[in-house]
């Protein structure tokens, strides 16, 4: 069975979460806090993590930082009621696979986590190439030549869609409901905060230029060779 740690200290929110994971299969674990989260992550081997922003004890954002510099290896979901760009980037720029804001449907977490873990299961067969350099979406590298770079789940993940699109125009909307799975991301500036990511580490593998914008439509990478 595949385990799952919740961490989250709404009493009934947590209960509600560990009851329907359970009716779905999952062999679930939870706890209301993050000194918890942390000690029960290290000590057994759990396939993935469901972790609240807002905790006693650590807070969620140190329970990230800690379990990824622990080498942690299962996919992230935050949730959390503070829906902040800054708090969005900042769990994704340390690790977390994906974030859904509260109040969310029931529907989306489970539609979200198994995505999470679909990408984990699948993640060994990924060496992508369009416009001169090569994704590799294991240890989620971007690389040209003898130049490499890493990049945040959520960077790999845009830079993965682009590819599989390279030459196309793509849209903000496109990239908020394929990468981002939130219609809403369109409404802040996270899409082009996360293009500008991209470009920087692009520019530092020695491919600038190669994320090119389409004034008021969206961004398409170039296929040349």
């Amino acid at each position: 069975m595949t385990k799952i740690l919740i961490v989250e200290d709404e009493d009934k929110l947590r209960r509600a979460l560990e009851r329907g994971l359970a009716d779905e299969g999952y062999d679930v674990t939870a706890v209301e806090d993050g000194d918890l989260g942390v000690a029960f992550a290290s000590d057994e081997p759990f396939d993935g993590l469901v972790l609240d922003l807002m905790l006693p004890g650590r807070d969620g954002i140190e329970v990230l930082r800690e379990l990824r510099a622990r080498g942690f290896p299962g996919p992230i979901l935050i949730l959390s009621a503070r829906g902040e760009l800054e708090d969005r980037v900042r769990g994704l720029d340390l690790g977390a696979d994906d974030y859904l804001p509260k109040p969310f449907a029931w529907t989306e977490l489970l539609a979200r986590l198994r995505a999470c873990l679909r990408r984990k299961a699948a993640g060994e067969a990924s060496l992508l190439h369009a416009g001169g350099v090569d994704l590799d979406r294991v240890r989620r590298r971007l690389i040209r030549g003898a130049a490499e770079v890493e990049l945040t789940v959520r960077e790999c993940e845009l830079m993965e869609h682009l590819i599989r699109r390279a030459g196309a125009v793509v849209s903000r909307d496109e990239l908020a409901r394929e990468v981002w799975r939130d219609p809403e991301a369109t409404r802040t500036n996270i899409i082009d905060v996360f293009v500008n990511y991209l470009r920087k580490k692009l520019e530092k593998v020695g491919a600038p230029g190669l994320i090119r914008t389409e004034r008021g439509v969206g961004y398409v990478l170039e296929a040349r060779p």
